[in-house]
């Protein structure tokens, strides 16, 4: 074969191989290991050692990946043991939670421009609560898609759905211990702040258990702790529905018994005041527990109020009053505090279908909103507020088409602004004129009284509601079915204005949610359930073992009673046709199209 035509696969020698060659032989002819066979060896132990070097460090690299994805479960599951601007709180903490109680979306934007319209303000001239939106709540209950505040508040106080009508109570009919009840337990001081009843729906769920709404008077006596499983789970109530807490028979009661609930409160301990001079005199070092019954309903309407300022606080000075008594309770305690405050009347103006009114509410609560974010601004403990609405009342449009003809594309906030008193006040104005001549014996308006009854109704009209074309469409209905007259007065100026709605009901329409701090609340954030909400309370309270342990507790109790005593503490099972939500509209449609007064053309709304 030529040179340089050797076989492609043939493989040359090498120095280092005829060195290993010779090395062999030397070692058969001497007996002595080669250094080749030494150095193999020496190769092989390093071999397993880089070996076992790779397997432990493999083996440690795994389980430092477990760790982390076990801690960021834990932390997922637990946010509040994180520590600062990233995540929830450790240590004490303050929750204040807000509820705008009807309060839909359209409501901001009807207030934002009604302000803007009587202050004169630009149109970017925005409410507090438009700078702290951070998503929206879905509202259905578990009996329906449109839910009522009973359903509404327990999805915040349990973190589950129910039905339509249950106050802190499961669609088993059995009770669900609320976050507010587990705080309490916990060690925390608790607070209601509200201007409806503190006996009524959204109030009521945090401190009580009853299958049906109405059971007012039953929820009192939970409320003060004197009927209530656990004893007293609140340290604080502002509000009112103080007829719900005196016997039957005394002036003022509504009461269907003979019990007085304030004198037992009283006996246990509590603190009772029920006068404006009272609340002013309290001052932060005010000794806890402690009522203030301010009504013997609700408090009037802010629009009405704002008259009556030396008898009813308003919202946002219980508010503030609430929350400098809590802090000052709780300074030296391990745990903070959590309150519940409720702008409870922006729902009462939907239900009425009052744009003047429901305006007023939301502004009302915009400034309560504004004094919660000043005391936590001026505050050493770590607090957030949280707020959303249970549902929107109304169907509220900030639009309404009158005529056939095409719609005109406006809204006019300047007649509401002309309203100096509510549909409703209106409404008593015109009962009272009423009964007073019934008193003076006129059985029924002759030609005389006729004329001057419109007169007085003509002057109502212009003086309250800031309307000075009354028709005599509009006053008939008054004149012939004065039972109907706040849904004629509050028709009237949401016609004036071009304010729509759709009902004199809830809706299901989605609500906002608002906070203090982004970051806190950023599991929030979002389109989330009404459930979701109440999970992030106890969370945010590092409650939920103890609002486990709560309903644990009150089944058991529920348990160990007789039929008869269990409904005298929840009722009886609510019959699945009857309807629980406190309305007195028709249960469900039939065919035909029905109207609230379908005997009286006039009065069809």
């Amino acid at each position: 074969m030529a040179r340089g035509e050797e076989p492609l696969l043939q493989r040359t020698g090498s120095q280092q191989g005829s060195q290993d060659g010779i090395e062999e032989e030397d070692a058969l002819l001497t007996g002595q290991r080669s250094t080749r066979q030494h150095g193999a060896r020496q190769h092989a132990k390093g071999r397993w050692r880089e070996i076992g070097l790779f397997a432990w460090s493999l083996i440690a690299t795994v389980a430092v990946i477990i760790l982390a994805v076990l801690y960021q479960h834990k932390q997922a599951e637990h946010p509040q043991k994180k520590d600062g601007s990233s995540g929830l709180p450790g240590g004490k903490r303050n929750l204040i939670f807000m509820v705008s109680d009807g309060m839909g979306p359209t409501s901001l934007a009807m207030t934002r421009e009604w302000r803007q319209y009587t202050e004169q303000l630009p149109y970017d001239d925005t409410l507090v609560l438009d700078e702290h939106l951070i998503g929206q709540s879905r509202t259905r209950s578990s009996s329906s898609l449109v839910t009522d505040s009973a359903a509404g508040a327990t999805a915040f106080s349990c973190g589950r759905k129910s039905y339509n009508g249950a106050i802190s109570i499961l669609p088993d009919h059995t009770p669900c211990g609320s976050v507010m009840e587990a705080a309490k337990r916990m060690g925390y001081t608790t607070g209601l702040v509200v201007t409806t009843r503190l006996t009524d729906a959204t109030p009521a769920v945090f401190a009580s258990h009853v299958r049906r709404r109405e059971m007012e008077d039953e929820i009192a006596a939970q409320m003060v702790g004197v009927d209530h499983p656990l004893g007293r789970m609140v340290d604080l109530m502002f509000g009112g529905g103080r007829c719900h807490f005196l016997s039957n028979g005394t002036d003022g009661s509504c009461r269907a018994d003979d019990r007085d609930i304030i004198k037992e409160a009283t006996g246990e301990g509590w603190n009772y005041i029920d006068s404006r001079e009272d609340f002013d005199n309290l001052g932060s070092s005010a000794q806890l527990p402690l009522m203030g019954l301010f009504a013997g309903g609700d408090v009037p309407y802010e629009i009405d109020r704002r008259f009556q300022d030396a008898q009813y606080p308003s919202l946002a000075e219980s508010a503030r009053s609430a929350l400098e008594i809590l802090s000052a309770a709780t300074k030296d305690s391990e745990q903070g505090f959590f309150i519940m405050i409720e702008g409870s009347r922006i729902d009462h103006a939907g239900h009425g279908n009052d744009p003047a009114a429901q305006v007023h509410e939301v502004l009302a609560y915009d400034r309560t909103m504004a004094a919660v974010l000043d005391f936590i601004n001026d505050s050493t403990v770590p607090t957030l507020m949280v707020s959303t609405s249970d549902h929107e009342t109304g169907g509220l449009a900030a639009a309404r088409q009158l005529h056939t003809e095409y719609p005109e594309y406006n809204w006019y906030p300047g007649v509401l602004a002309n309203a100096s008193h509510s549909a409703e006040w209106a409404a008593h104005e015109w009962h009272e004129y009423l009964r007073s001549k019934h008193e003076a014996g006129v059985s029924e308006l002759l030609h005389t009284e006729t004329v001057a009854a419109k007169a007085f109704l003509t002057s109502l009209v212009r003086k309250s509601l800031g309307i000075e074309d009354a028709s005599d469409d509009e006053m008939g209905p008054l004149m012939d079915n004065p039972d109907i007259a706040a849904y004629v007065f509050a028709d009237m100026i949401s016609r004036r204005a071009q304010t729509g709605w759709s009902t004199h009901g809830h809706s299901g329409a989605d609500v906002n949610i608002y906070t203090s701090n982004k970051k806190m609340a950023k599991a929030l954030v979002g389109n989330h359930e009404n459930t979701e909400v109440g999970d992030f309370l106890r969370t945010y309270l590092s409650a939920d073992d103890e609002v486990e342990a709560v309903t644990k507790e009150l089944r058991e109790h529920m348990s160990s009673l007789p039929t008869e005593q269990l409904e005298l503490w929840m009722g009886s099972i609510p019959d699945e046709t009857e309807r629980l939500d406190g309305q007195d509209h028709l249960n469900r449609y039939h065919g035909d199209h029905r109207k609230r007064y379908a005997h009286c053309d006039a009065c069809r709304l």
